[in-house]
């Protein structure tokens, strides 16, 4: 069994306060030890739980698994190792433990989802733990509410990485909460707040790598490592706006693309990668090309190319530039690894398959790139360019433009607005495109 490292004074404070709780709610920066004190609490209080039946919860199965179940070795299935196992119960997934007072079943469930409610009805559960909780569906928390009501000892445990003041999870479901706590001390609503600095696990020189990859002042600063509900205003990449210089390389001075006598690259990219943004309705149609160096850490953008704007997709004129940009960037910089377009049209990407086969191209895939959460893109961005892991090539101008106008959206401020003034939208689309399929293998703390 792996053995957590001792608390700090203010996650001890709200162990303690959990016991006279019904609803705990930890909130807070990145690694603030959140996930490990809740799994830890859960755990210690199920041993003596009278309730059989419990939750475990996350905006997916797979988020409840890594964050409750394994939480970096520390998680439910490293405490009672030994005593536990998975399986299923009543086709659904969960694990059984067999505590001081007998055995329990700990249900294990996605509520991201408008639907994912109906998957935890039909049982009273003794305890429920959300992680993530404000990525989770309303429906869904308000039945995990529901369900915990006829609880023998009712325990509701949320952590959270910090949105927006307005974000509906706090103005719907913890004001009330806080309200109730200030109009009675017993209410029972525990609210703590952490970051990383109260993980013990991490020295001073660990904490310092990680404050040095974040640009001080940005929402990310103020949401990670602060833990502060900061709203995110105005230019995204304001530092970049103001002089983006220190984010731009020359072809002639960069190491990593030096050249041979023969003009051929000394260090070979790890991946060369296409991502193309269709137009259509008003809009350009976007190709930008990124360089992988030293696996997924160093990034080179390196080409730019559009299509101006016109009221309908031109097919045949789409395809006519891929075929030359594709050959452009195989002779300046080799075989091209994958090409990234955007998902949403199969019907321009089987005509792109098609054109390449015609042109002979040797391509290896054509494919609709993720569509993962598009307000994790500025923030991987934000680290790319601060850690220096991320250089633009002097000569993409109308990517650098894009970059510098890029707003947030004010309704929405988690993510890019839409207006796409100057096409910032076309290119930053195209860019985000060849990074979002390796986003995971983009290891953001290290240098």
């Amino acid at each position: 069994m792996n053995n957590p490292a001792p608390l700090s004074k203010r996650q001890y404070a709200y162990f303690m306060r959990c016991f006279s709780s019904w609803f705990n709610v930890a909130e807070g920066g990145k690694r603030g030890g959140k996930n490990v004190l809740q799994t830890m609490i859960f755990c210690a209080m199920l041993e003596n739980h009278p309730n059989k039946i419990h939750l475990a919860a996350g905006v997916s199965n797979a988020t409840a698994k890594l964050n409750i179940l394994d939480c970096d070795g520390y998680g439910l299935l490293n405490y009672f190792e030994g005593r536990c196992r998975e399986g299923k119960y009543k086709d659904r997934d969960c694990v059984y433990v067999q505590t001081k007072t007998g055995e329990k079943i700990v249900l294990v469930s996605g509520g991201g989802k408008d639907g994912d409610e109906k998957l935890i009805k039909g049982n009273t559960y003794g305890m429920a733990y959300v992680t993530e909780a404000n990525e989770c569906h309303k429906k869904f928390l308000k039945e995990v509410f529901d369900r915990t009501l006829s609880s023998k000892d009712r325990k509701i445990f949320h952590d959270l990485n910090p949105k927006e003041e307005e974000h509906w999870y706090y103005t719907e479901i913890l004001k009330f909460h806080e309200m109730q706590q200030e109009r009675n001390s017993g209410y029972g609503y525990n609210y703590g707040h952490f970051t990383l600095v109260d993980n013990m696990s991490m020295t001073d020189e660990e904490i310092r790598k990680v404050l040095a990859t974040y640009q001080k002042g940005t929402v990310w600063y103020k949401r990670d490592i602060r833990g502060e509900r900061a709203v995110a205003e105005g230019i995204i990449f304001r530092k970049f706006a103001e002089d983006n210089e220190p984010y731009l390389f020359d072809e002639e001075t960069d190491p990593l693309l030096a050249r041979d006598e023969q003009g051929r690259l000394l260090h070979r990219p790890y991946k060369i990668v296409i991502g193309i943004d269709f137009g259509g309705n008003g809009s350009m149609t976007t190709f930008v090309c990124t360089l992988y160096f030293h696996g997924f850490h160093d990034l080179r953008i390196t080409e730019e190319e559009g299509i101006e704007l016109s009221p309908d997709i031109d097919a045949e004129r789409i395809c006519d530039k891929f075929v030359a940009f594709y050959r452009k960037c195989k002779d300046a910089y080799g075989p091209i690894t994958w090409i990234f377009p955007d998902s949403a049209s199969t019907t321009m990407i089987n005509s792109l398959i098609s054109a390449a086969r015609k042109a002979g191209l040797s391509f290896r895939n054509i494919t609709g790139c993720t569509k993962n959460e598009i307000a994790d893109r500025p923030r991987m961005m934000d680290k790319l360019l601060n850690t220096g892991r991320l250089k633009i090539n002097r000569k993409c101008a109308r990517v650098r433009s894009a970059m510098g106008r890029l707003k947030w959206d004010e309704k929405e401020p988690n993510i890019p607005e839409d207006k796409n003034i100057g096409n910032c939208n076309d290119w930053w689309d195209a860019i985000c495109y060849t990074m979002i399929d390796f986003a995971d293998n983009i290891d953001l703390d290290r240098r």
